[in-house]
């Protein structure tokens, strides 16, 4: 054997073998840090991703890793390279691989051994250390809370958990996680991150998920002149060496993510978007609504609802002032398979559409005055850049305006019409509206479409949005 094969196999970092273990599956134990109270008074964390070693801001916060894996993969892989950075902090909260719920269970487990491994290591290099608890339905609970000493402090997160956009809460299954996570390690203290649910017993320290943010970090390593573009201000010069990232634009919303179901809570109608109402409604029936343009015209909507009290194709008679492509009417169909509306690509009709089925006169005249919505106070705006992707993947279109001067984006539904990529975007309502057109393949790509010299990705959540199908 060559002392190279020898390495390798003997290495600590392939056999991950040097921690006490707890179980049949012999899961590293993290051993208990001991912390004064004060040490939790207006308590602030800090993402892994925002830590920096040239940074001397923020050292009295606490290291979280409630992000998505693939931005603290490193600490697994290679964790000595974090060690002198996560020093300097009061302390880390141990790596939140994910649990989802759809996880196949051995990937589960996995990432409770990797969760107490990283915690573990951390902690014998001298870092006081909190286990970050997470749960997946019942048949976790055998594995997901080994590793803790009993009386440990202990982190949990109800942020995807939470009802938040579209999605409700799920709050049941947390619930019944975190009884359980109380009856097996009895923790002194549990830091939730976000809000807590009122059902949640324990000596709670409730840290506040937007003052952790970094909207409140202030870091010093940013040059104060670039500021105003970075929070979107000012729009970057043509020639601007700056590259600003969406997930830095918007925050740590873009990035968190948790346990639970990996697609979010069940999807309902959201109080704030009352154009969502049209997506549910009695088996058969057909929901009948307009939109409005910017300009104040109106088109008719019509979504039909499928057996199971969702929607499952909707009609727009309009051509969006794009006939190239868009028919006038032309159809979305509706997949529900991920638990949210999905809005296919437009389904264009060069001779004539198909009959919309429909129930009697007098049964539409109801249906109408039931449906009846107030357009004129929606906030069809985009609050984040990631919003406005996840809108062309299910195939949404939108209008906004830049000032007097109206824009469309139009996913199409396949390479025809003359269209050489899959997003169209163009001035609207103007003479010659074909030298305004540019075709992108991707989300990302359009967002660097031009309006005077601007990128639409550092304008979009700042514009008025007169429109969108979803």
């Amino acid at each position: 054997m060559t002392e190279e094969n020898y390495n390798y196999r003997t290495s600590p970092f392939l056999l991950r073998n040097q921690f006490d273990g707890e179980g049949q599956f012999k899961i590293p134990i993290i051993s208990k840090a001991e912390f004064a109270e004060e040490d939790f008074l207006d308590l602030l964390l800090i993402g892994f991703d925002r830590t920096n070693l040239q940074n001397n801001n923020h050292l009295q916060r606490m290291v979280h890793f409630f992000l998505y894996d693939y931005k603290f993969e490193r600490v697994w892989k290679n964790p000595d390279n974090a060690i002198e950075k996560l020093k300097r902090y009061k302390a880390v909260l141990s790596p939140d691989f994910s649990m989802y719920r759809e996880m196949n269970p051995t990937m589960q487990m996995y990432n409770t051994f990797r969760n107490r491994w990283c915690g573990s290591y951390f902690a014998s290099k001298g870092i006081p250390v909190i286990p970050t608890i997470s749960w997946g339905d019942m048949n976790t609970y055998d594995f997901c809370f080994k590793g803790v000493p009993k009386g440990s402090t202990v982190a949990v997160t109800t942020y995807m958990v939470s009802e938040h956009n579209n999605h409700s809460d799920q709050k049941e299954f947390f619930l019944k996680g975190y009884n359980e996570m109380l009856r097996q390690i009895e923790p002194e203290r549990i830091i939730c991150y976000n809000n807590p649910f009122p059902e949640m017993r324990g000596n709670i320290v409730f840290v506040d998920y937007e003052l952790s943010s970094w909207k409140y970090q202030n870091d010093d390593y940013i040059p104060s002149k670039y500021v105003d573009y970075i929070l979107g201000k000012k729009p970057l010069p043509n020639d601007s060496p700056i590259v600003i990232k969406s997930g830095y634009i918007t925050g740590d919303d873009i990035s968190f993510k948790g346990m639970g179901s990996a697609f979010g809570g069940e999807w309902r109608p959201s109080p704030n978007k009352p154009d969502d109402q049209r997506l549910i409604g009695k088996p058969g029936n057909i929901n009948r609504t307009k939109a409005k343009n910017k300009h104040g015209d109106e088109y008719d909507r019509e979504t039909k609802i499928g057996d199971n009290g969702k929607a499952q194709i909707e009609r727009h008679h309009s051509d969006h002032g794009n006939p190239n492509s868009h028919s006038n009417p032309h159809d979305h169909n509706i997949d529900w398979n991920k638990g949210f509306p999905y809005f296919g690509k437009q389904i264009n009709y060069s001779n004539g559409a198909p009959e919309f089925k429909n129930f009697q006169t007098e049964m539409m005249k109801m249906e109408k005055e039931y449906m009846k919505i107030d357009y004129s106070n929606q906030d069809l705006r985009f609050h984040t850049i990631s919003e406005f992707e996840w809108c062309m993947k299910q195939g949404g279109e939108v209008e906004f305006c830049v000032g007097e001067r109206a824009f469309g984006v139009f996913p199409l539904q396949q390479k025809t019409i003359n269209a050489p990529s899959q997003i169209l975007i163009c001035e609207k309502y103007v003479e010659n509206q074909e030298a305004t057109e540019k075709w992108y393949n991707t989300a990302d790509e359009a967002l660097e479409y031009l309006i005077d010299g601007v990128r639409l990705r550092d304008i979009i959540t700042k514009v008025e949005v007169t429109d969108r199908t979803i």
